[in-house]
C-alpha cells in the first residue's frame, strides 16, 4: 500500500492500519508505528527516513559522575539502573478523534477495513518498573493529521523509593547525528549549574562527548525551547541521498521547558568505560529528553552530596510534555 501518495491526505486525516499486534498511523510524508508487543513507538518515518533504532522507553539513570561516586549515590539508588534497563510493559489504551475504543489486537482488529480515518489518534502506554517496590509510568502518544506527535509522561511517585538521578524519555537514533541545534541555556548545565548559562540559540557540530578523566554524564542542557537533531546517513543501503534531514524537539507551553542530552552514547556504555579509548565506536544518536535532572553537587570538594533543591525526590510525581515534529531543513 503506498502510504506516501499525498492523495490520500487531501482531507487532512490519519490513514489508521490496525495490525494484529501494531497500529499504524499514516499521513502526507510521515508513517508511525505503534506496537502493543515492545510497548511504544517502534517506528517513525518522516520524508522516508526512519528515526528510531530501538523503541523509545522511560529513562531513570544517567551515567555516575565522580561526585556521584564520591558521596556515594549510586549505592544508595543503584537499583534506577536496573530499572533503566529493564522495564515491564503492562498495557496500553487507544483512543481516536475523542473516543476509546477496545485494544485493537487480534482478533479484535479483524473488524477494520484498513482504511479508517482520523484527525486524531492517542494512544497511552503503562509500565511498571522492576525496583523494589515498583512504581508506574505512563507514556501517552497524540498524533495529529499533520504529523505532529504531543507526548505526554508521567512517573507515579512512591516514598519508599531512592532518590532517582534523572526521569525522562531516551530516544536511540539508527545513525550519527552531524549535528544538534537548540534554543536554551549555553554549555553544559545542570540544576545547581546554570548560572553560567546564557539564553540563546546554539549550533553544535557532531555529537560532542565532554572529556572528563572518567567517562561519565555530561552535555546535559537546562531550560530547553526546543531541539532539532540533524543526520545526514540511514541503515538503508539503497538510500544514496547524502541531504541532512532532521527531526525537532518543542517544549508545548511557555514557561515549560525540558532538559535534553545529545551524545553518542547510552547511559550504560558510558558506566562501562574507565577511560575514553574504551567507549565503542560512535554508531548512533541517543537524545534523552527529561522531565527532571538530579543536580551534581560537589558545593565544598568532589564528595559533597546535591542541595535538597536539587535532587529529585521519588516519591512525588513527575509530570511533562514534549512535542515531536519534522525539522526544517534548508540544503
Amino acid at each position: 500500500m503506498d502510504y506516501m501518495n499525498k492523495e490520500k491526505y487531501m482531507d487532512e486525516t490519519l490513514l489508521i492500519v490496525y495490525g494484529d499486534s501494531v497500529l499504524g498511523l499514516h499521513g502526507e510524508g510521515f508513517s508511525y508505528l505503534f506496537s502493543y508487543v515492545k510497548g511504544g513507538l517502534e517506528s517513525l518515518v518522516i520524508d522516508g527516513k526512519e528515526w528510531l533504532y530501538r523503541t523509545p522507553k522511560p529513562a531513570f539513570w544517567r551515567a555516575v559522575t565522580d561526585n556521584d561516586r564520591g558521596n556515594g549515590f549510586p549505592l544508595r539508588s543503584g537499583m534506577w539502573m536496573g530499572a533503566d534497563s529493564f522495564i515491564s510493559y503492562i498495557g496500553g489504551e487507544v483512543m481516536v478523534d475523542g473516543s476509546e475504543i477496545p485494544l485493537p489486537i487480534a482478533p479484535e482488529n479483524n473488524k477494520y477495513t484498513g482504511n479508517e480515518r482520523a484527525k486524531k489518534v492517542y494512544l497511552k502506554f503503562f509500565y511498571e518498573t522492576i525496583t523494589v517496590p515498583s512504581t508506574k509510568v505512563e507514556v501517552a502518544y497524540e498524533v495529529c493529521a499533520d504529523g505532529k506527535i504531543n507526548v505526554h509522561v508521567r512517573y507515579h511517585g512512591n516514598d519508599k523509593l531512592p532518590e532517582l538521578p534523572v526521569f525522562g524519555i531516551r530516544f536511540v537514533m539508527p545513525t550519527k547525528a552531524v549535528g544538534y541545534r537548540y534554543e536554551g541555556l549555553s554549555g553544559e548545565t545542570y540544576p545547581d549549574r546554570m548560572a553560567g548559562g546564557i539564553s540563546g540559540i546554539y549550533d553544535i557540530d557532531g555529537l560532542p562527548v565532554t572529556k572528563y578523566l572518567v567517562p561519565q554524564d555530561c552535555n546535559v542542557h537546562m531550560k530547553t525551547k526546543w531541539l532539532e537533531v540533524y543526520r545526514d546517513t540511514t541503515l538503508n543501503n539503497a538510500d544514496q541521498n547524502n541531504k541532512t534531514f532532521g527531526l525537532k524537539f518543542s517544549a508545548m507551553e511557555e514557561g515549560k521547558e525540558f532538559a535534553f542530552s545529545c551524545i553518542p552514547y547510552t547511559p550504560l556504555e558510558l558506566e562501562n568505560a574507565s577511560h575514553h579509548e574504551e567507549l565503542p565506536p560512535a554508531r548512533r544518536t541517543v537524545v534523552s529528553i527529561l522531565g527532571a535532572v538530579r543536580g551534581v553537587g560537589g558545593i565544598d570538594s568532589w564528595g559533597a552530596d546535591v542541595e535538597p533543591d536539587y535532587r529529585i525526590n521519588a516519591g512525588k510525581d513527575i509530570n511533562y510534555s514534549f512535542r515531536i515534529s519534522k525539522a526544517s531543513i534548508n540544503n
